[in-house]
C-alpha cells in the first residue's frame, strides 16, 4: 500500500506536567491530603485519628518510632523514583507511548506520578476502575477488556458526551460483543449540551489457543472488525492483545505472536478499515511485565501505515515492582544494559510468638500479604528497641507458609529472632500488594514517612 509516512512512525505523547490535563490530576489528587485519618487505614498510628492525611505526612514521623502499628505496608520514596524515571526513559528510547495498567496500582497519586512522567494514560481492566480513574481527571484510559454492562456503558457514553478532551479505548473481541455495544449505545441519552460520540475500539487478537481473553483467528478478528465499521455507535482504532498469554512462552513464541498482531494491523489498514473516519491515528498496542523487551523490537518494525502508529506500551507492575515473581522474568533482566527495576514495597510485621529454636510467628498473614504467586521473603530484622535498634539481613529466616493473620517462619541457629523484633518482607506480585491496603506510607531510606499512597480497589 502506497503510504507518506515513514516507516514505523509513531505520535509522540503529550510531555508530562507539561500537558495541562496531566496538571489537573494532580490537583485533583492533592485533595486526599485532606482526608481525615481514623480507624480505616492499618498500621498508622492510633494518635493521629483525626489528623488529615497532609497534616501527618508533614510531620515526617519515623516508622519505627514514630507511633506506627504492625503489620504495616511501605513503598520506598527512592525505589518508586527511580521505577518511574526508568520506563519514561525506555518508553522514549524505543519510541513508545506508555499506558501503564492501573489496576496494578488503582492509585490515582500514583496515575499522575506515571503521567508526569511522560506516560500517555492509564490502562485499566474494568468500568469501575475508569469510574475512579476519571474522578481525579485522568484525560485517557485504555480498557483492555470488551464492555458489555449496560450500566457502565450508559455512564460512559455519557462521559464522552460530556468531555471532548477524554480519550477511551476498549477492546472488541466478538461480534456478539458488538452486537450488544451498540445496542446500548443507540439508547444512550446525552447529558445537557453533550455531544454523542463513537466508543473507540480495538480488536483483541488472542494470544493464542487456550490463551485468555481475544478472537483466536485472524479471520475472526476481521469479522469483528467488519461488525464495527457496520454500526455507529463504535469507531475502530486499531489492533491489541497481550503477550504474557502465549502458551509457553520463550522469546521466540512471543516474537512470532507479536508479528501476528503487526501483520492484523497491517491487513486492516490495506483494507481501508481506518478510512473514513477522522481518525488521525492508528492504536497498536501491547505488553506486560515480563515481555515489553520483546514489543519493542517488534514494534519497531512496523512498516509505513497510511497513518501514524501510537505504539502503545502497556506494562504496569514496574511502578513498585516485587521480590518474587516479575523479578525473575523482567526483561531488564534479559538486557540489562537497559537498567534494573528496584522492588519498592516492604512489608513490616513483629514476632508475636517464639514457641521453639526452629520457629517464629508474625502478625501478617494472607490479609496483609500477596501471596499469591509466591510468599514473602525476609529479608531484614529490626531488633525492639525504639530509636537505637538497627537493622540486620534476616540470616537464616525463611517464610514457609501463611495463615490469614500469622506468617509461620522457619529458623536456624543464627537468626536470633526475639518476641517484639521487626521483621521486614519483601513481596511479590504488586496487583495483590496494592488491593490490601487502602492507604500506604511512602518513606525514605532512614524510615521518615513522607506521603501517604491512597489506593481504590
Amino acid at each position: 500500500m502506497a503510504s507518506d509516512h515513514l516507516a514505523g512512525d509513531t505520535v509522540p505523547a503529550s510531555k508530562g506536567s507539561e500537558d495541562p490535563a496531566v496538571r489537573r490530576v494532580r490537583d485533583a489528587v492533592g485533595r486526599l491530603a485532606d482526608e481525615r485519618v481514623d480507624h480505616r487505614f492499618r498500621g498508622l498510628p492510633p494518635d493521629a485519628d483525626g489528623l488529615t492525611v497532609g497534616e501527618l505526612a508533614a510531620q515526617r514521623r519515623n516508622l519505627f518510632t514514630g507511633g506506627f502499628t504492625t503489620p504495616v505496608l511501605t513503598l520506598s520514596a527512592e525505589r518508586l523514583a527511580h521505577n518511574l524515571t526508568l520506563m519514561e526513559t525506555y518508553a522514549e528510547r524505543h519510541g513508545l507511548s506508555f499506558a501503564p495498567h492501573g489496576k496494578t496500582s488503582m492509585a490515582p497519586q500514583l496515575f499522575a506520578r506515571q503521567l508526569e512522567h511522560g506516560a500517555w494514560g492509564i490502562t485499566l481492566a474494568v468500568p469501575h476502575q475508569v469510574r475512579v480513574a476519571r474522578a481525579f481527571g485522568v484525560p485517557r484510559v485504555l480498557l483492555a477488556n470488551e464492555v458489555v454492562d449496560a450500566p457502565a456503558l450508559t455512564w460512559l457514553a455519557a462521559e464522552l458526551a460530556a468531555d471532548p478532551g477524554f480519550r477511551f479505548i476498549c477492546y472488541v473481541d466478538s461480534v456478539r460483543g458488538v452486537e450488544l455495544m451498540d445496542a446500548v449505545l443507540k439508547e444512550a441519552v446525552p447529558p445537557p449540551g453533550g455531544t454523542p460520540r463513537p466508543v473507540d475500539v480495538v480488536v483483541e487478537l488472542a494470544a493464542g489457543d487456550g490463551a485468555r481473553t481475544g478472537a483466536r483467528t485472524e479471520a475472526e478478528c476481521r469479522a469483528v472488525a467488519d461488525a464495527v465499521a457496520a454500526v455507529g455507535t463504535l469507531r475502530l482504532v486499531g489492533v491489541a492483545g497481550y503477550e504474557g498469554e502465549v502458551p509457553n512462552a520463550e522469546p521466540d513464541r512471543v516474537r512470532d505472536w507479536l508479528r501476528r498482531l503487526t501483520a492484523l494491523l497491517v491487513d486492516f489498514d490495506e483494507a481501508g478499515l481506518f478510512g473514513g473516519s477522522g481518525l488521525d491515528e492508528i492504536v497498536l498496542s501491547a505488553g506486560g511485565s515480563a515481555w515489553f523487551d520483546s514489543v519493542a523490537q517488534v514494534f519497531a518494525e512496523l512498516p509505513g501505515l497510511s497513518l501514524p502508529v501510537r505504539k502503545l506500551l502497556r506494562s504496569g507492575a514496574y511502578v513498585s515492582h516485587d521480590d518474587g515473581h516479575y523479578r525473575h522474568v523482567t526483561p531488564f533482566n534479559r538486557v540489562p544494559e537497559e537498567g534494573a527495576l528496584h522492588p519498592a514495597f516492604r512489608l513490616w510485621a513483629q514476632v508475636v510468638s517464639r514457641p521453639s529454636p526452629d520457629q517464629a510467628f508474625l502478625n501478617a498473614g494472607k490479609r496483609d500479604a500477596a501471596y499469591d504467586l509466591d510468599l514473602p521473603e525476609a529479608q531484614v530484622v529490626r531488633a525492639a528497641g525504639g530509636s537505637g535498634a538497627t537493622e540486620r539481613p534476616a540470616t537464616a529466616v525463611a517464610v514457609e507458609k501463611l495463615s490469614d493473620q500469622h506468617a509461620w517462619l522457619r529458623t536456624g541457629a543464627q537468626a536470633g529472632l526475639r518476641v517484639g523484633d521487626w521483621v521486614g518482607l519483601g513481596l511479590s506480585h504488586p496487583c495483590t500488594s496494592f488491593d490490601k491496603w487502602a492507604l500506604i506510607p511512602v518513606t525514605e531510606a532512614d524510615g521518615t514517612v513522607t506521603d501517604y499512597v491512597r489506593t481504590f480497589f
